[in-house]
C-alpha cells in the first residue's frame, strides 16, 4: 500500500527473518500454540478436557481466520477474546475448553518472551559473525602501522589490525551479555490473573503440585526449562528493559565503530564499500559519501533513545500490573531489534569490504611522526656526548619552527632537515631516518592482536562455526 505509512524498518532495513519474527502470523500462530499445549497438559493432568478437544485445536492451530478475529475485536475491544471466539468458530467441539484458567497474558507475555528469545538469536548469529570479518580484518592489518588518536589529535602510532580489535572487544563484550540472557531463559508459565494461579488451585481442586506441574510442562513444551518464579499479571516488565539495554549496547559498539569509519573516510585513510553504480550525491558526483556507516549512527541513536521506553515502563508498572505498558510494548520492542538486525546487517557488510589505503596512511604518519621521534632523537644526541638539557632546548625550538611552518605557511612538516642541519646532534641523515621507521613505534600492538584473536575470538568463533558465513545487505 503506497497510500498508507509503512515502517521505514520493514520497507528499507529491517531482515525478512526477523520482520517475520514480529509479524501477526508469527504471534497469533504462537498464541494457538499455547492454548493447544494449555489444553494438552490439562488434559493429562486430569482436567475435563477431552483428547478429541485437544486434537480439534492441534488441527486448527496453523489455520488462522484473521477476518473473524477482526470482526470479533471490533465488536468486543479485547484482542485475545477476539481471537478465542474466532478459535473457538473453527474448533466448535475444543470453544468451551479454550483458554481454560488462563488470563490475557498467558498468550500474551509467553508469546512475546518467545519471540524476543528468538529474535536475540538471530541477533547472536549477526553478531558473531561481524566478529568474524573484523577479526580477518584485524589479522590481516595487524602489522599496519596508523596514526593512533587521542581527543581527535595525533598520538603515538598503533597499527590497523590493533584498532579493529577495539571494534571487535565491544561485540566480543555485548555478546556475553546476549549469551547470559539465552542462557537463563524463562517463560511466564500459566500463572493466573495476579499470579496467584487461583483459578488454575480451583480447577484442580487445591492440588498445588498439579498447579506446579502444570506450570513447569507447558514451558518445557515449549522447549524451556524455567518459569518465572513468581509474577503479578504479567513477568517483570524489567526483563524488557534488560533486553533493550542489551540491544542498546550492541547498537552503541556498531555506533563508536561507524563514527571512526566516517572519520577515517574523511581522512582518505580507510572506506567501507562503496558500488560502481552507487551514487555519493545529487549534485556532486565525485562524493563517496559515507551512507553505510551513516545509516548505521542513524539507527543506532534511535534504538539507544528506544532503550528509554522499557525502562520507564518497568518503574511505572502499579501493583500487579496496569496497560499502559502494551501500546508502547508493541512498538518499542519490536522496533528495537529490528533495527539492531538493520545494524548488523550493514555492520557485516561494511566490515566484509572495508578498503584500506596504505600510502595515504604512510604519508599522515610521517606528517607526524618527526614530532614523536624526537625523544628517541634526543637521546641519541646524548650518546653522542650531546647536552641533553641543550639538546632538549634545541628540539623545542626546531619543533616549534617546523609547526609553524605547517599551520602558518602549509608546507611540509620539515624538522627532520632541520635537526640534519644543526651540528648538535650529530647524526646522519641514514641514521635518523632510521630512528623514524614506523614500525619502530607502534609498541606490542601486532603482538596484542594475535594474542587477542588467538586466545579470545578463535574460541568463540570455533564454538560458532556452524553459524558463520552470513552475508550483510544493504537494502535500499
Amino acid at each position: 500500500m503506497r497510500n498508507a505509512y509503512k515502517s521505514p524498518l520493514q520497507g528499507r532495513y529491517a531482515s525478512k527473518e526477523m520482520l517475520y519474527l514480529f509479524s501477526e502470523d508469527k504471534k497469533f500462530k504462537t498464541w494457538r500454540k499455547l492454548w493447544v499445549i494449555l489444553a494438552e497438559t490439562e488434559h493429562e493432568l486430569g482436567l475435563n478436557v477431552t483428547a478429541e478437544q485437544v486434537e480439534e485445536l492441534k488441527k486448527y492451530s496453523e489455520e488462522i481466520n484473521y477476518e473473524v478475529a477482526e470482526n470479533w475485536e471490533r465488536k468486543v475491544r479485547h484482542d485475545v477474546m477476539a481471537h478465542v471466539h474466532a478459535y473457538g468458530e473453527q474448533a466448535t467441539t475444543a470453544m468451551p475448553i479454550i483458554h481454560l484458567g488462563a488470563t490475557s497474558c498467558y498468550v500474551g507475555d509467553n508469546t512475546d518472551l518467545i519471540i524476543m528469545y528468538e529474535a536475540l538469536e538471530v541477533i547472536r548469529k549477526k553478531l558473531i559473525n561481524v566478529i568474524d570479518k573484523l577479526a580477518k580484518f584485524a589479522d590481516e592489518y595487524k602489522e599496519m602501522p596508523t596514526l593512533g588518536f587521542t581527543h581527535l589529535q595525533p598520538a603515538q602510532l598503533t597499527t590497523v589490525g590493533k584498532r579493529a580489535t577495539l571494534w571487535i572487544q565491544d561485540l566480543w563484550l555485548d555478546l556475553q551479555e546476549v549469551d547470559h540472557i539465552l542462557a537463563h531463559k524463562r517463560l511466564r508459565g500459566a500463572k493466573g490473573t495476579t499470579g496467584t494461579q487461583a483459578t488454575f488451585l480451583n480447577l484442580f481442586e487445591g492440588d498445588y503440585e498439579k498447579v506446579k506441574k502444570l506450570d513447569e510442562t507447558i514451558a518445557k513444551k515449549l522447549g524451556y526449562e524455567e518459569v518465572y518464579p513468581v509474577t503479578g499479571q504479567t513477568y517483570s516488565r524489567k526483563f524488557d528493559s534488560i533486553m533493550l539495554n542489551v540491544l542498546s549496547n550492541v547498537a552503541q559498539s556498531a555506533y563508536k565503530f561507524s563514527n571512526d569509519i566516517r572519520i577515517l573516510q574523511h581522512l582518505k585513510e580507510i572506506e567501507e564499500p562503496f558500488e560502481k553504480t552507487q551514487i555519493g550525491s545529487s549534485a556532486m558526483a565525485y562524493k563517496r559519501n559515507p551512507m553505510r556507516s551513516e545509516r548505521i549512527s542513524s539507527l543506532a541513536r534511535y534504538v539507544l533513545c528506544d532503550a528509554l521506553n522499557p525502562a520507564i515502563t518497568a518503574s511505572t508498572q502499579w501493583f500487579e500490573r496496569t496497560l499502559d505498558d502494551s501500546a508502547n510494548k508493541r512498538i518499542s520492542i519490536s522496533e528495537a531489534f529490528l533495527a539492531v538486525d538493520a545494524i548488523l546487517e550493514i555492520y557485516m557488510n561494511v566490515a566484509d569490504g572495508l578498503v584500506v589505503y596504505p600510502k595515504v596512511i604512510h604519508k599522515h604518519i610521517m606528517a607526524e611522526l618527526p614530532f614523536m621521534a624526537t625523544e628517541v632523537i634526543l637521546m641519541e644526541g646524548v650518546k653522542r656526548g650531546g647536552d641533553r638539557q641543550e639538546l632538549h632546548e634545541r628540539i623545542r625550538v626546531l619543533s616549534m619552527e617546523a609547526a609553524a611552518q605547517v599551520k602558518q605557511e602549509g608546507k611540509e612538516n620539515d624538522l627532520i632537515e632541520r635537526i640534519l642541519k644543526d651540528n648538535h646532534f650529530k647524526m646522519s641523515e641514514e641514521e635518523i631516518h632510521h630512528i623514524l621507521k614506523p614500525e619502530n613505534f607502534i609498541g606490542c600492538a601486532a603482538l596484542q592482536v594475535d594474542d587477542f584473536l588467538q586466545n579470545v575470538i578463535a574460541p568463540v568463533l570455533k564454538e560458532n562455526e556452524n553459524i558463520l558465513g552470513a552475508d550483510g545487505e544493504v537494502r535500499v
